[in-house]
């Protein structure tokens, strides 16, 4: 059995929310959690179960006036809250550790090939090491692809059997941990320390290990322990208006009172929501590095694409071969091809290609005695030299610059000409020289992905405005705007233009998402609220983004604004239900507690709930059964459509805060039915 075979398999055996894998440990870990250290993180659920062991001691004192059967109900209640509460949070951890174990599963036994031949444990290897990597191996760290192109298969990673290339240079070099090489040989210069992987860091974070409350979890916090503290001040004064009527209010009673009056429900399931969000995003093969990211994703107002490798596939292919009048077309098509035999980009090869597709031309590696000329950012030209013949490609004003003779001839205004035509279209002109004579133009075309031009219209719809970021020319840079449907594009960008982009939106109140996949990216990447890394793009672009899509699809974003929605709209809607439930339970206890003294308070009875101490019991009943029964809602998600704000609140609220408002009305009232035939209390 493979690595990927053995990896889905474990993931399959998590699908199921309830199973008995999952559910089992989570149990375990539920009384674990009860370690005061642990759980004054919760406030309110702290607050419960401190309500709990104070109401299991003074049962042991006595003279509360209410019988054993009833006391022992309400404290079994209250534990019972506490415990579905970290049973919650436990579920959600176990469902990332089922994923984690799959991921550790690439990692086990991997072996590294040192230069010399040596092979050595993958977890000696250090930062700056060198190690070979041949067809049918696994790679045993992250690094670079410093030597060589092979067919890597990431299935372990990102769960798709297609192979991919990994190649030295250009924006294809990052490789994986745990992946496997299934042809050729490269040489990959190794870029974390152990444990410090990009599979080290996903296993952290989708076991829960690493995940930090993000800013809306640490103000909705805040919240609930205001809102108990005022419970408890409120609660607090009951006593003194009993003895002011005369009576006496047992110390259980008011804290039954207390426990459901306080947000039991949201501070139960918060946690589980935040590790839930992320476990989410990781089943959409993106892995989030914080919370705060996931949050983010979901207030975008603009996005960022890098072109190359983003909008479209990332490699240029040569697609005709534009001669210059009187210059013939197979003239053209070998001088390319003569240019490009030293060019090992997918571009240069795709000349050679299409040299021999369309005029039968076909020549093997650079002649011996030949002179290779490099392609040079300074330059921006590549060529060869041999037997005293010449011959050039690149950009066109490089190429009439390096031949002044003919850069205001007619020669150089129809080639500028065919250039321009060329870039209008949408692609990318190449010219072409043989001994200073301009002979025509390579149109080199960018291919766009599919389905982007509809994933983008979806992005509109949401209120997302899209931007193209590009460093070709204009007339290129609106012609591939246009076609894959993006809003805005900025040309001829440099990494400082980028930046600069970022940072006024973001002074205009923006919220923006970057998307890229090269070195040149990074830093925007690292200034954008959500960047979102290409995890076929290099290292640099990895490390700077606080997101990593597995799949590398640029409109993957609209899944993670989705998740990023919906993680913020289960939190709200919970904690509308949660809250809402305060009201049904008023009108439960409220009465129950106060009926012998003030007999007016019987019209607020609206239930008809059996007896007072039947309402009190089926009040804690149902704060501890609500929570279970919104684990799988907690997990899960509230389902995310597409609408204006307006409506999605309305919506939410006619929902939730309605349904919080009806649901214990019946469902305390069906307890007590219960509790009554049961004679429970």
């Amino acid at each position: 059995m493979n690595v990927s075979q053995s990896a889905s398999q474990e993931t399959s055996k998590a699908t199921s929310m309830f199973s008995g894998e999952l559910v089992l440990p989570a149990i375990g870990d539920a009384f674990r959690k009860l370690n005061p250290r642990e759980l004054v993180r919760n406030p309110v659920l702290f607050t419960t179960a401190v309500v709990a062991a104070l109401l299991s001691v003074l049962v042991f004192v006595g003279g509360s006036g209410l019988s054993l059967g009833f006391q022992l109900q309400l404290i079994v209640w209250l534990w019972l809250t506490v415990l579905f509460g970290t049973f919650a949070e436990a579920l959600a951890e176990g469902r990332g550790r089922a994923q984690a174990a799959s991921l550790r599963a690439t990692k086990s036994d991997l072996v590294a090939r040192l230069p010399s031949g040596e092979q050595v444990p993958a977890a000696t290897l250090r930062r700056g090491d060198t190690v070979v990597v041949e067809t049918g191996d696994l790679i045993p760290a992250d690094g670079e692809v410093i030597e060589g192109v092979a067919s890597v298969n990431e299935a372990a990673i990102t769960g798709e059997s297609a192979p991919v290339i990994r190649e030295a240079g250009g924006d294809r070099s990052a490789v994986t941990a745990g992946t496997r090489v299934i042809s050729d040989r490269i040489v990959v210069r190794v870029t974390q320390e152990p444990g410090q992987g990009f599979l080290d860091r996903m296993i952290a974070l989708v076991e829960g290990a690493q995940r930090q409350k993000t800013p809306n979890e640490i103000a909705l916090t805040i919240l609930l322990v205001g809102l108990t503290l005022i419970f408890l001040i409120a609660v607090g004064t009951i006593p003194a208006f009993a003895n002011y009527a005369g009576g006496r209010i047992p110390v259980a009673v008011l804290a039954a009172l207390l426990i459901t009056l306080i947000p039991t429900t949201i501070a139960a399931l918060l946690s589980a929501i935040g590790i839930a969000g992320m476990d989410r995003l990781v089943r959409f093969n993106v892995l989030a590095k914080s919370g705060r990211a996931v949050e983010a994703a979901g207030d975008v107002d603009v996005l960022l694409l890098d072109k190359t490798g983003t909008i479209t596939i990332g490699d240029r292919q040569a697609s005709a071969f534009r001669p210059l009048s009187g210059v013939m077309p197979e003239t053209l098509a070998e001088a390319a091809l003569l240019a490009s035999l030293a060019d090992e980009t997918p571009e240069g090869r795709s000349i050679v290609r299409l040299a021999g597709e369309l005029h039968g031309l076909v020549r093997q590696g650079v002649p011996d005695g030949a002179e290779v000329i490099p392609f040079t950012a300074q330059t921006r030209i590549s060529g060869l030299s041999h037997n005293g013949r010449l011959v050039q490609k690149g950009a066109v004003d490089a190429i009439l610059r390096a031949n002044p003779q003919g850069e205001r001839s007619a020669t150089a205004a129809e080639l500028r000409q065919i250039a321009e035509t060329i870039a209008r279209a949408g692609q990318t002109p190449l010219a072409v020289a043989s001994d200073g004579v301009l002979l025509g133009v390579v149109a080199l075309k960018d291919v766009i992905k599919a389905g982007v031009r509809e994933r983008f219209a979806e992005l509109r719809r949401m209120g997302i405005r899209t931007v193209m970021i590009t460093g070709d020319n204009p007339l290129t840079a609106a012609a591939i705007a246009a076609e894959a449907g993006v809003d805005d594009f900025l040309a001829e960008a440099t990494p400082e233009d980028k930046l600069a982009l970022i940072r006024r939106e973001q002074q205009g109140g923006k919220l923006v998402a970057m998307c890229g996949d090269g070195t040149n990216d990074a830093p925007a990447l690292a200034q954008a609220d959500v960047g979102v890394a290409m995890n076929t793009g290099t290292q640099a672009a990895r490390e700077a983004g606080n997101m990593v899509d597995l799949d590398s699809d640029p409109t993957k974003l609209i899944e993670i604004v989705g998740l990023g929605k919906q993680l913020l709209m289960t939190r709200g809607a919970l904690t509308t239900f949660s809250i809402a439930n305060d009201v049904a339970k008023y009108f439960a206890i409220i009465p129950a507690m106060f009926i012998v003294l003030y007999p007016q308070l019987g019209v607020l009875n609206v239930m008809r709930l059996a007896s007072p101490q039947s309402a009190i019991l089926s009040a804690i009943m149902f704060n501890a059964l609500i929570i279970p029964v919104l684990v799988p809602l907690a997990l899960k998600g509230v389902r995310y459509r597409p609408m204006d704000a307006g409506s999605l609140l309305a919506r939410n609220l006619a929902v939730y805060g309605l349904g919080g408002l009806i649901a214990p009305f019946i469902g305390i009232k069906a307890i007590d039915l219960v509790v009554a035939a049961l004679h429970l209390a």
